[in-house]
């Protein structure tokens, strides 16, 4: 495994000086300073998601300290996320959770969060989660609630509905989702010690932090389409719904 802490691009399928991107030294220093000035980092596992990152990046809150993992994309998603003030880190290692263990690992702040980098969700939801897991709870976790008919194909929902009422009939988990958008704490997530590094993750994250008592408070956050020039490797296909879906049940096996 070969994980890189630093930044770059890869591939030339967009032209950032065209997408409005701002560059030069100024720029690097100053996405310095309001790392050192966040309070909770913000983990963005991205494969080719230089399309959704030129919007989503200038939504974050100062709050956060936001880190792109990038896993594997042949566009420009780490000189993007790069020349809007992200931390770009690499992971070789193929899958959602590789990439989201490898962003808790360069994480240096108290709080973390996690928040797919497509454009689906509005960062400002994870401010009120930021402040439920300070008042006590273990972790904060969103309810997907699609904005408009078509943004959750029925095969992705049908899968997630399956595993979610597995696990608050068999374990007694109290969440309704299987935490797309999270927050918690660093160092707890750590010692919950979650091995799987593909698709399982969310699902082995549930599992142990049910089983080690976590108090967890879950919050409707809207769940919008898509970044335009994006493409889901979950949802996007009824084939790579399956494929998650096995990563499920190995996990629940």
């Amino acid at each position: 495994m070969t994980r890189a802490y630093r930044s770059g691009a890869r591939g030339k399928s967009l032209d950032i000086r065209q997408a409005n991107v701002p560059t030069g030294a100024g720029c690097h220093r100053w996405g310095r300073i309001l790392f050192l000035m966040s309070t909770c980092d913000l983990i963005l596992p991205c494969r080719n998601e230089a399309a959704a990152l030129i919007d989503l990046l200038p939504k974050v809150s100062d709050d956060f300290a936001v880190i792109v993992v990038d896993n594997g994309s042949n566009d420009n998603t780490a000189q993007v996320a790069e020349r809007l003030g992200a931390k770009v880190i690499y992971e070789s290692v193929p899958g959602y959770g590789a990439a989201i263990h490898a962003g808790l690992e360069a994480a240096s702040h108290d709080y973390v969060a996690f928040m797919d980098g497509d454009g689906s969700f509005d960062p400002n939801a994870l401010i009120p989660m930021v402040s439920q897991v300070r008042d006590g709870a273990d972790m904060a976790i969103g309810r997907r609630r699609p904005s408009r008919a078509g943004v959750w194909p029925w095969h992705a929902r049908c899968g997630n509905a399956l595993i979610v009422a597995w696990l608050r009939q068999r374990i007694d988990m109290s969440a309704h989702d299987i935490a797309p958008i999270r927050v918690c704490r660093r160092q707890a997530l750590l010692d919950l010690n979650v091995q799987d590094r593909r698709f399982g993750y969310p699902v082995e994250l549930l599992q142990k932090a049910t089983a080690a008592r976590w108090r967890l408070v879950e919050s409707d956050v809207a769940y919008g389409p898509r970044a335009a020039g994006t493409t889901s490797k979950v949802s996007g296909s009824v084939v790579g719904t399956l494929r998650t879906a096995r990563d499920f049940w190995k996990v629940l096996s």
